[in-house]
């Protein structure tokens, strides 16, 4: 039979199982969208490109399974590509398909050309530039199989509108991409970690979102349970370790609370899974777990050692290598550790405050009481990311979708769309703030036009409340170009959207209201006034020790 290229990119995503897909038409990928007319696969048209790359990270970090944008060529490109560099640093598995001018324009500065391959290289796990339509049959199953084998991450398809419209004949498609499992750990290291776990007397399981993408949250759980070692993450680890056990000690790092970083500073052996040692969460690298020896578990083997030396490494996927440190380790009883670890955790307690009290950490902490269990909740970035990082009751590995590497402000309102479209049954709840949501406040119309139940609170103070943090405590308070000297009807805009909106005073946010807002059917936003003096804390600076934290209503020089 007889297909065009165009049909066969989508004969191929339906086979793989692809049931809903952003993008945005234009007039290099018009064929892909005409082929899409005869295909169950539901199409979402988002407002922005950047609003599509991520639609599909919502749908594939709240999934982990591939999910795929559509972009046309020139500024549908350019416009994608920070949502592809954004599941880039975060291990997201998405697949981008972007048309591209026929291959007789390709180099002549063409209308709406850029190079797609060369820009996509750097921030892709891997890219195609397919030259035929015949190339499609391998490329396309291929995207797939490299999105999600080994550490996942993002695949860009580009495809010539020539080659979305010749023709060819196929008598049997061919079978999916599937993912290929990495080899087994050796025995003889499993047997070595156990060794040091085992011999340990100040151990700490320090966990990231490599554990989260394999799906091995209930093993750290059961190891850690079994040994008695209290369980830190990473932002895109939160989770892993429910927030109200008692060996959770929640985030280290930057924002992390004192008491965390300052029992890692005491360890003696720190066990790293599905981990990169980032700057965010180490501090100042060579002062991080100064007596502690490292296992380091990943399943990318350029990530080990890369950052901090390992005392033993095991390349792998992290549920399989917990699977076999399982037995191996030992249930032992660490009472002065254990103690250690209590009398931090009660000396340095996380600054929340009451839950009346009215100031953001406590919203953070009241909504979360509030919400349902199963909620995925989507942040944008800035300071209401860390309050939700510091203070919303994380109890389910992959339910937290942010920004970690690049850090994307706009992110948090298309992910949690996209959580939405792949869970229709579960709420999603998105923090903002007035600077965030303002990035891809376009997609609004794409929330109202598929009627999802996503609850979007933004944290309105007026100012880019970071960079505004980070220059009072570190420029002196010379404010430049952080505060916003007039700032819109958030909740106006909404309505015109066709969403239900409301502004609050922080101090108005009963449980009633909150209840009330988060409970309704359908889309509705939230736009809730904080004082712009209200700051994230505690606060390592930049390029400092994890142990040099700065507290609320201390000065620094």
């Amino acid at each position: 039979m007889e297909y065009s290229g165009a049909e066969i990119v989508i004969k191929l995503l339906e086979r793989q199982g692809v049931e809903c897909l952003a993008g945005i038409p234009g007039g290099t990928n018009l064929p892909l969208y005409d082929a899409l007319r005869e295909s169950p696969i539901r199409h979402v048209l988002a407002r922005h490109e950047q609003g599509a790359g991520f639609i599909a990270q919502g749908m594939a970090r709240s999934t982990g399974v591939p999910a795929v944008c559509f972009a046309t060529s020139g500024p549908g490109v350019t416009n994608l590509i920070t949502a592809i560099a954004d599941a880039h640093l975060d291990s997201v598995p998405v697949v981008a398909i972007s048309g591209q001018t026929p291959m007789s324009l390709m180099g002549t500065d063409a209308f709406q050309e850029v190079d797609t391959f060369g820009m996509s290289l750097p921030i892709t796990k891997h890219n195609f530039l397919v030259r035929s339509a015949g190339e499609l049959l391998e490329v396309i199953p291929e995207a797939f199989r490299i999105a999600m084998s080994g550490r996942p991450g993002p695949v860009w398809v580009d495809i010539p509108k020539d080659v979305q419209t010749e023709m060819l004949h196929i008598d049997t498609f061919p079978e999916t991409g599937t993912k290929l499992c990495p080899s087994s750990p050796r025995e003889d290291v499993l047997i070595a970690a156990a060794e040091m776990i085992n011999g340990a007397e100040r151990p700490v399981f320090y966990a990231g979102g490599g554990v989260v993408n394999s799906g091995a949250g209930a093993r750290v759980k059961a190891l850690c349970e079994k040994a008695g070692i209290p369980v830190v993450t990473t932002l895109m680890g939160l989770g892993l370790m429910p927030a109200d056990s008692p060996l959770s000690l929640g985030m280290l790092g930057m924002h992390g609370a004192r008491a965390t970083n300052l029992i890692l500073d005491q360890a003696d052996l720190l066990i790293a899974a599905g981990v990169r040692f980032d700057d965010r969460a180490t501090g100042r690298i060579a002062a991080f777990c100064p007596h502690a020896r490292i296992i380091h578990m990943d399943i990318d083997e350029a990530e080990i050692d890369k950052l901090r030396p390992s005392d033993c490494s095991i390349q792998g996927d992290a549920g399989e290598i917990l699977s076999g440190l399982l037995p191996r380790v030992e249930g032992r009883a660490r009472r002065t550790w254990d103690a250690s670890v209590a009398s931090m955790k009660e000396t340095h307690p996380t600054p929340a405050g009451d839950l009346d009290d009215a100031k953001p950490p406590a919203l953070i902490r009241r909504i979360g009481h509030l919400a349902a269990r199963d909620a995925y909740v989507a942040t944008d970035v800035g300071q209401h990311q860390m309050w939700v990082a510091q203070h919303y009751p994380h109890h389910e590995a992959g339910r937290l979708l942010t920004s970690g590497g690049l850090g994307t402000m706009g992110f948090g309102l298309p992910a949690a769309i996209g959580a939405a479209l792949a869970n229709p049954d579960s709420p999603v709840i998105c923090f903002s703030g007035d600077g965030s949501i303002m990035m891809n406040i376009q997609e609004l119309a794409t929330l109202a036009e598929q009627d999802l139940n996503v609850k979007v609170i933004v944290l309105n103070n007026g100012a880019l409340g970071l960079v505004r943090q980070q220059q009072e405590l570190f420029y002196g308070a010379r404010y430049m170009a952080s505060q916003y000297d007039r700032n819109p009807d958030l909740s106006a805009i909404a309505r015109g959207f066709g969403i239900p909106g409301r502004r609050l005073p922080l101090a108005a946010c009963t449980d009633g209201a909150l209840a009330e807002f988060l409970h309704s059917r359908g889309p509705a936003l939230l736009d809730i006034t904080i004082p712009q003096e209200a700051n994230v804390y505690p606060m390592v600076p930049p390029g400092a020790a994890n142990t040099r934290m700065i507290e609320e209503g201390a000065t620094h020089d």
